[in-house]
């Protein structure tokens, strides 16, 4: 086995951990680190093993599930997963990496103003569009719909989290297949990620129930800091 692929598998299981412990987080650690590696690991790679965890955290996190809150988010996704794709056949991956860095560091001050922003429908749209734009385009997805969502019980916060990336992930394989961006390599590249992602899986549930919401809300914030800065370091 190369040694690349070895590394990519440690990156993939600490992805994987953090996915499950804290509600998302995968990408955002994975992405800066896998794409020294190679560029045919991002999106594709990180979305189809993103959608190989979201399976397991939807099953096991499926009580706290509010399908009714995520319908405009997963509606808004649609569009943004589109033009997510489309990006990637026509705009550079720097221009693109610098550009979705910048968004994320909106949408975190944006957090941190002294009011809370409710999840509404308008709202759950706007950051279901914004999320699909970024996830299609980069594999980075979550930072939209957890600073929205980053108040809500932990349990609810994992589930609600684990089913829309699961609707997300698939929503974005299937257009990336459209435009031909998905291939028989990206699958090649991603068998041997899986069961290092099911390790980081089983051991995120184990430090999950250990986690404090407070530490859980924090976690979500200086991930969403770290997606913002790394984005934009790949698009200078």
């Amino acid at each position: 086995m190369e040694f690349s692929v070895i590394i990519a598998m440690a990156i993939i299981f600490v992805g994987a951990f953090i996915q499950t412990s804290v509600g998302f987080g995968m990408a955002i650690f994975a992405a800066p680190l896998l794409i020294h590696l190679s560029f045919d690991y991002v999106p594709v790679p990180i979305i189809l093993v993103a959608c190989f965890i979201s399976i397991l955290n939807t099953l096991h996190n499926r009580k706290s599930i509010e399908i009714g809150a995520l319908k405009m988010a997963i509606i808004g996704r649609i569009p943004g997963s589109l033009i997510g794709a489309l990006l990637l056949l026509y705009v550079s991956v720097s221009t693109l990496s610098l550009w979705l860095g910048i968004l994320v560091l909106i949408s975190l001050v944006i957090s941190l103003l002294p009011f809370r922003l409710e999840p509404t429908p308008s709202r759950m749209t706007i950051a279901g569009f914004l999320s699909g734009f970024m996830g299609t385009s980069s594999g980075i997805g979550g930072p939209p719909i957890a600073l929205l969502l980053q108040h809500q019980e932990a349990s609810k916060l994992r589930g609600n989290l684990s089913a829309f990336f699961l609707f997300s992930s698939i929503i974005s394989l299937i257009i990336q297949a459209a435009v031909g961006y998905l291939t028989i390599n990206h699958f090649i590249l991603t068998l041997p990620l899986l069961p290092v992602a099911l390790g980081g899986y089983i051991t995120g549930q184990i430090s999950a129930k250990y986690l404090p919401q407070k530490i859980l809300r924090y976690s979500t914030l200086i991930l969403c800091l770290v997606a913002g800065f790394a984005t934009i370091y790949e698009g200078i």
